[in-house]
């Protein structure tokens, strides 16, 4: 009863600062309600989502076919240019909106925990920015996202076991094979103590060719009886 009622009175608090202080939705600009974080349910709710997470080799899992050895992969939402979802990654990669990738990977990790295998990931990992460009961002949106899925679905994460050692420039604008080739020997192994036997769960921001996510897989697979998935919050392949 105490609980229910310190919850009322922060919801009346936060109405009444409201009032005077009203936060905005990063996309649309709308006041944000009660409950409502940087993005207003009118928005989240237009988000194109997938359904990969129930589906044994759908399109995520497709991307890495032939290449590395994937257990699972899913995508929370379809990524399209120009669409609702191209302009969140933005904000959350681009323009310090650091707690869109909470609230999304929030929504990712509840999907991911009403599935079997993806629950039974003993640890997060954020793919690695070079330490260059994590310098000139501030931060590691992949790591951002990953705090999210932590929030809902706990798991630890190991921001240390594999780092980017070749500053690589942007993937966007090249082809398939060109980014395969840009990113020959990008990661190598940093800190895999009692990782052997694990499953990890690999997250980035999008999927799209997966050529990151796939050389960044090849240096885990070191590790002797490695699982390995992959979760990311948009997929941008065909």
């Amino acid at each position: 009863m105490l609980v229910y009622g310190n919850r009322l009175i922060y919801r009346y608090l936060s109405d009444f600062l409201g009032l005077f202080y009203p936060k905005y939705c990063s996309l649309c600009s709308e006041v944000l309600v009660y409950g409502e974080r940087c993005l207003c349910s009118y928005c989240l709710s237009s988000l194109p989502l997938t359904d990969f997470c129930e589906q044994i080799n759908n399109p995520a899992e497709l991307v890495f076919a032939g290449k590395v050895p994937v257990f699972r992969a899913t995508a929370y939402c379809y990524f399209r240019k120009e669409g609702i979802t191209q302009h969140i990654i933005h904000l959350l990669k681009y323009k310090n909106n650091q707690q869109i990738g909470i609230v999304l990977g929030e929504l990712l990790g509840a999907q991911l925990s009403q599935n079997q295998d993806f629950n039974s990931v003993d640890f997060l990992i954020p793919l690695p920015l070079h330490k260059k460009r994590k310098k000139t961002r501030g931060y590691n949106q992949s790591e951002i996202i990953c705090k999210g899925i932590a929030n809902v679905m706990p798991k630890q994460i190991l921001t240390n076991a594999i780092k980017r050692v070749i500053y690589t420039s942007t993937q966007t604008k090249k082809s398939i094979y060109s980014r395969y080739e840009n990113l020959a020997c990008a990661f190598e192994l940093n800190q895999t103590d009692n990782l052997e036997g694990k499953h990890l769960l690999l997250v980035d921001d999008v999927l799209t060719t997966g050529s990151s996510l796939s050389s960044a897989i090849e240096v885990l697979m070191k590790i002797k009886n490695i699982k390995i998935s992959v979760a990311c919050i948009a997929f941008a392949g065909h």
